[in-house]
């Protein structure tokens, strides 16, 4: 697997294409979060969109995994919590195309981000996880994250568990 920041450019048809396709895939996940009007009729723009969005925040990186040439997953990670409290590293986004999962790309695509912050010298990662989103729960626990906290996001008001893992030398 192969881990690119998303280019600064606009995104261009093929590009946003792709991401349009692993967005509409994980329908299941965006019945969850309601982060889209209808989760299984997502289009370019609103993708698009929800990228501008994320590329706005201050310290944001949007990772794409790329695998056999294929777009795969996507990770979009904050370097700085908007709370200057929390001195963590966050992923506020990983997700893995619905029809390859259960076959090890999200353990390897969190392992790859987790070490892009090693490599930065950050000690511990932290994320949220939508409360009625079980599976996510079982993944990233499976993974080694510990529950930090119960509170709602930021943006929507949704209640969370916020976990945490020490970043040691793997």
């Amino acid at each position: 697997m192969i881990l690119d920041p998303l280019p600064a450019a606009p995104l261009g048809d093929p590009l946003l294409a792709e991401l349009t396709a692993l967005y509409a895939s994980n329908h299941a996940f965006h019945t969850l979060s309601g982060d889209f009007p209808d989760p299984h009729d997502i289009h370019p723009d609103q993708v698009a969109a929800a990228l501008a969005e994320e590329r706005e925040q201050s310290g944001t990186e949007i990772l794409l995994a790329r695998s056999f040439g294929r777009l795969i997953g996507i990770a979009v990670t904050l370097a700085h919590h908007p709370d200057p409290a929390d001195p963590d590293p966050w992923i506020g986004l990983l997700m893995v195309d619905a029809s390859l999962h259960g076959q090890g790309h999200g353990r390897r695509l969190a392992a790859l981000v987790e070490d892009r912050f090693r490599a930065a010298d950050r000690t511990a990662v932290r994320l949220a996880v939508l409360a009625n989103n079980q599976k996510a729960m079982a993944f990233w626990t499976a993974l080694g994250y510990e529950v930090l906290d119960h509170r709602e996001d930021r943006g929507m008001g949704r209640p969370c568990t916020v976990l945490r893992k020490e970043l040691t030398t793997p």
